[in-house]
């Protein structure tokens, strides 16, 4: 290796390093003013360190409910994600193995859903709710949140089928198996990298959503983590060391979510990408 690619390449550690030492700032601040007393001061003059004082979390658990919110965020994200992950990689299949002008105009349709942005359709969105008694209820979001992430994991679903040789599921089907069967016992399994990927992408995305949650979980006893903690925010706006520790449980499982499949992540998403 020649003195010049040396060069490059410490300063490409040193440039990722600074990226990383940036990205990780508020994350360390917000860590450290959760755990810390209510007394603590970077612009007093104490050291930028936990002191490890966990009250604030069981404080900020007690008086923000976060127990039924995160109940019932988990709810919706597991159901949402459940529904989204079925229909879509069902309807990928469908899409790649049986071509023609109905399955095309459908897929289609998903392309243009990827460009409406969910928050525009919240108006009807919520009048439609409103007639089906969806309106504070948790079953009516999960179809909500399945359907607004459905275009794109789709989408990612097709690019990776295209891949898989027909002649998987062939076999299989001379076995005696169905389509149906064949997909979900030869194929699926293959689908590992791009379901972590739909996974990260999705769950996260559910799991934060507050746009249209406001609107649609009106009543305390189904509010998701985004809203409890906006309202614990507006009641509590002065007590940062409660604020912080309660964002940072309702980051957990989010964070939990995406070290489980960190993995098949970056395999999943550029897979995808070219393949399709």
């Amino acid at each position: 290796m020649t003195r010049r690619n040396r060069g490059m390449r410490g300063l490409g550690y040193l440039l990722l390093t600074v990226i990383t030492a940036v990205s990780a700032f508020p994350f360390y601040t917000l860590l450290t003013i959760g755990l810390n007393p209510a007394d603590f001061s970077v612009l007093k003059g104490d050291a930028f360190a936990p002191s490890l004082y966990f009250d604030n979390f069981s404080e900020a658990w007690r008086v923000s409910h976060l127990g039924q919110a995160m109940f019932n965020s988990t709810v919706i994200t597991a159901g949402s994600m459940l529904l989204l992950l079925f229909v879509s990689a069902s309807a990928a299949y469908v899409i790649v193995r049986f071509p023609n002008r109905l399955h095309r105009f459908i897929f289609s349709l998903f392309m243009l859903g990827m460009m409406v942005p969910p928050i525009v359709n919240t108006v009807p969105l919520y009048t439609l709710m409103q007639r089906i008694s969806g309106v504070n209820t948790r079953w009516a979001m999960i179809l909500l949140l399945a359907a607004n992430c459905m275009p794109l994991t789709t989408f990612l679903y097709v690019g990776f089928i295209k891949a898989i040789p027909r002649q998987f599921e062939e076999a299989a089907i001379i076995d005696g198996c169905s389509w149906f069967s064949a997909f979900w016992r030869i194929i699926f399994p293959q689908l590992k990298p791009i379901t972590a990927t739909a996974v990260i992408m999705n769950a996260v995305s559910i799991w934060n959503n507050y746009g249209q949650a406001i609107f649609f979980l009106q009543k305390r006893q189904v509010h998701t983590i985004p809203i409890a903690i906006s309202i614990f925010f507006q009641t509590y706006g002065a007590r940062w060391n409660l604020m912080a520790a309660a964002t940072i449980l309702g980051m957990i499982p989010a964070l939990v979510i995406f070290l489980l499949f960190q993995k098949s992540f970056i395999k999943g998403l550029s897979a995808g990408g070219i393949k399709g």
